[in-house]
């Protein structure tokens, strides 16, 4: 039979066709594993708290972050986190907003009246607001605004994202027995402050996954107050400090500006807290670039 001779051949092509695959898979490497996709932008917010005229520290604050390129797709305020807020909202950058705040004649948002539930009736801010925005109402301003107020009925919070923006900023803004009340399609609202001093939890509800809080509320000052209006602001101190207990937590980065020495009514200290609010977000950006570099990545393993 010729078949046994055909085995010594057929052994050859069998080695020929191996060398040659062997070969032809030299040509062409192993597939490595894919690196894994980098995390995606966080949302960050940016949540301003009350404080009166300590609120020209937020300016500082901003100012800070934006010269490091740190700009905030949301904006939340209390307030006079409120105040600076929807101004900033509306495409302000920091230093504009520290040229409105020089320039500001505490008249042109003062507008006194004979008491009823409060002093100062508050169309005089709203319309400074509405003024330097251009009367855009919320949903039209450029970033995502929210601002805090308190429903006076019911003492539940509410968050205007919509409509009048100098109107929202009253709201947020009427301290009970300084400001009067604010009605809005049918109920009245004051403060934000009493509910949310520095709104962390509300910048998460609407979107924001690193939150930014910057923190000028009042701490308790011991000793006799001399005045109602020591009065009101103490009781706001400690009221506000027990809710910052369980909100700040929330948040990514606190900035605290050192404003303890600057009296809330006294708008002639607002450049020395302008200045506090820089010296503060200058001194968190360490920390803060660092946790927006991590932000997404899993934690190390020790």
């Amino acid at each position: 039979m010729q078949v046994p001779a055909m085995l010594p051949s057929f052994r050859h092509a069998a080695a020929g066709a191996l060398a040659l695959l062997l070969s032809a898979c030299s040509l062409f490497p192993a597939k490595t594993a894919e690196p894994p996709p980098p995390p995606a932008k966080p949302v960050i917010a940016l949540a301003l708290g009350g404080g009166a005229a300590k609120g020209f520290a937020h300016i500082g604050v901003i100012k800070a972050l934006e010269a490091q390129g740190i700009v905030p797709d949301i904006v939340v305020g209390t307030s006079a986190g409120s105040v600076v807020g929807a101004m900033y909202a509306a495409g302000k950058n920091g230093f504009e907003l520290q040229t409105l705040a020089i320039s500001l004649d505490e008249s042109q948002v003062s507008d006194w009246s004979l008491p009823d539930r409060g002093v100062l009736k508050g169309d005089a801010l709203a319309a400074f607001i509405n003024k330097a925005i251009g009367n855009a109402p919320i949903e039209k301003l450029p970033k995502k605004f929210g601002a805090v107020a308190t429903d006076l009925a019911s003492g539940e919070p509410i968050v205007f994202r919509s409509g009048d923006t100098g109107t929202a900023v009253r709201a947020s803004s009427s301290v009970p027995g300084v400001f009067q009340p604010v009605a809005i399609r049918g109920r009245e609202y004051v403060d934000g402050g009493l509910v949310s001093p520095v709104p962390v939890r509300f910048a998460r509800e609407m979107g924001a996954t690193f939150v930014i809080a910057v923190d000028i509320s009042n701490r308790p000052q011991a000793g006799k107050t001399k005045s109602s209006l020591d009065v009101l602001l103490q009781t706001f101190a400690i009221m506000g400090q027990s809710l910052n207990r369980n909100e700040l937590p929330q948040a990514d980065v606190v900035i605290r500006p050192d404003i303890s020495q600057l009296a809330s009514a006294d708008f002639r200290t607002r450049h020395l807290a302008v200045l506090e609010g820089e010296k503060a977000a200058a001194q968190a950006l360490p920390a803060l670039k660092a946790k927006l570099e991590g932000w997404g990545r899993p934690a190390a393993k020790e």
